[in-house]
């Protein structure tokens, strides 16, 4: 487990930005808590296949699984243990959770059980304020937070394809994807090979337009390329890709996933969501616990579960995200903010594990590209790119279509027409002529767009 970092976050952001007190503003989670909420279709799947993950600890079990059973859709899932936890935050703020009786009860669990987090790693932890990554794609500035996120790879990825015709080529076309999977492989590989966390790091040289001109050069247009994957491993091939490789020869990714797919249930429960009020502001944001209920330890009497990041991190002293204590963790979320001339033009986002960075970038060219609405740039169908050669497509994508990017050596696998493997985006885009703004949701996942 990682230190806690959301409460330091969220009520950080709130102390800068907010224009309501803690207690107004958190009082309605207070009373879902408290007093319960009806629980989804989705949520109960959740539950019942996290079953192993709850198993961890009594209190969460008795939390999510009554009676030992798994709960049905339109049950209430009542956390009174959580309301006592946020009553004190509304009135203690950060401190509530960092010091004090809490930050003793999570020390005590956890060094009941072999962990490794002490009162005074919480009682040290501090939120960090970056200046956001930005780069230009067709006349707007898109901007993500900066490491210890890896939203890198989705701005690299817009300036490789930045300088393809990709409207001309069609939406969701055979050209369209090909393109698009071969520039996520190439800006995949720099991010595995690069530690976003070293003082030195070349993120300007990364996003600039000479170094994106050098890595379109590794793209075939009519031919697959090898994937490295995902993440870091010691089988990745000895060197570099050299720019400039002559055109003949197949471009080898640096190899090196630890999974061939990580379709599995075991690493998704992210939540991203976005908000504007009536002043123009825009907020967007991307959580996560790591796992579904990340580590499945609830710590007594704080209704709290705690999260499991840490796999994300590496063993391999080899690797730039090998695990160092002290570090901050690197992450997949890549919450994005769209402008033009200065002005608001969309917020948008997604869950999902490292398919965060391929799904973002998606949606964002559904809308800036191709000229859809936020919520049919979510809801177009995905696809998701792994080791080798193997992507993931949805099956609403045409079948001649999907012929035609395995006739290119691409190992197409079929998934659900609406699959939660590529995501659960949500997102606010402002009409340029009227101003209003427009929400998305995703009906992958539970998510919903509402006005007030």
């Amino acid at each position: 487990m990682g230190v806690p970092g959301l409460v330091a976050a969220t009520l950080g952001l709130h102390e800068r930005y907010g224009t309501l007190g803690r207690a107004p503003v958190m009082a309605p989670a207070i009373r879902l808590a408290e007093d319960g909420f009806p629980l989804t279709r989705k949520n109960c799947e959740f539950i019942a296949k996290a079953r192993p993950q709850l198993a961890h600890s009594a209190e969460a079990e008795r939390t999510f699984l009554a009676r030992g059973e798994s709960p049905r859709p339109g049950s209430l899932l009542v956390q009174k243990d959580l309301a006592s936890t946020l009553r004190a935050m509304a009135e203690g703020g950060a401190e509530a959770l960092y010091r004090g009786p809490m930050a003793r009860a999570i020390a005590s669990a956890l060094e009941a059980r072999g962990g490794w987090i002490t009162e005074a790693d919480l009682a040290a932890y501090q939120p960090t304020w970056g200046t956001p990554l930005a780069v230009a794609f067709r006349g707007h500035e898109v901007s993500v937070p900066p490491p210890p996120t890896n939203a890198i790879q989705s701005l690299q990825t817009l300036q490789l394809l930045e300088g393809f015709d990709l409207r001309g080529f069609g939406h969701n076309s055979i050209d369209y994807l090909h393109h698009f999977i071969e520039a996520v492989k190439v800006a995949s590989a720099d991010r595995v090979g690069l530690d976003v966390l070293r003082a030195d790091a070349p993120i300007a040289g990364l996003l600039s337009p000479p170094y994106a001109a050098e890595r379109r050069r590794l793209i075939d247009p009519r031919r697959a390329g090898v994937s490295g994957g995902e993440r870091w491993a010691s089988d990745r091939l000895a060197g570099e890709i050299l720019p400039g490789r002559p055109a003949d020869v197949e471009p080898d990714f640096p190899r090196g996933a630890v999974a061939d797919r990580v379709t599995d249930f075991a690493r998704e429960h992210t939540t991203h969501f976005a908000v504007a009020d009536g002043e123009g502001t825009v907020v967007t944001v991307t959580q996560t616990l790591g796992s579904p209920f990340g580590s499945g330890v609830m710590v007594p009497g704080t209704g709290l579960l705690l999260n499991n990041l840490l796999m994300w991190a590496d063993l391999d002293p080899a690797s730039p995200a090998v695990l160092r204590g002290g570090a901050p963790m690197q992450t997949r979320m890549a919450p994005t903010q769209v402008f033009r001339d200065g002005a608001f033009v969309l917020s948008i986002g997604t869950p999902g594990s490292y398919g965060i960075l391929q799904t973002t970038p998606q949606m964002l060219l559904n809308v800036l590209e191709f000229g859809l609405d936020v919520q049919e740039a979510i809801e177009a169908p995905r696809i998701r790119i792994y080791r080798d050669r193997l992507v993931d497509v949805e099956g609403r994508v045409p079948a001649e279509i999907r012929e035609g990017l395995a006739a290119r050596g691409h190992q197409i696998n079929v998934i659900d027409d609406w699959s939660w493997v590529v995501g659960g985006g949500q997102g606010i885009r402002r009409d340029p002529e009227s101003g209003a703004l427009q929400g998305g949701a995703d009906p992958r996942r539970d998510g919903y767009a509402l006005a007030i």
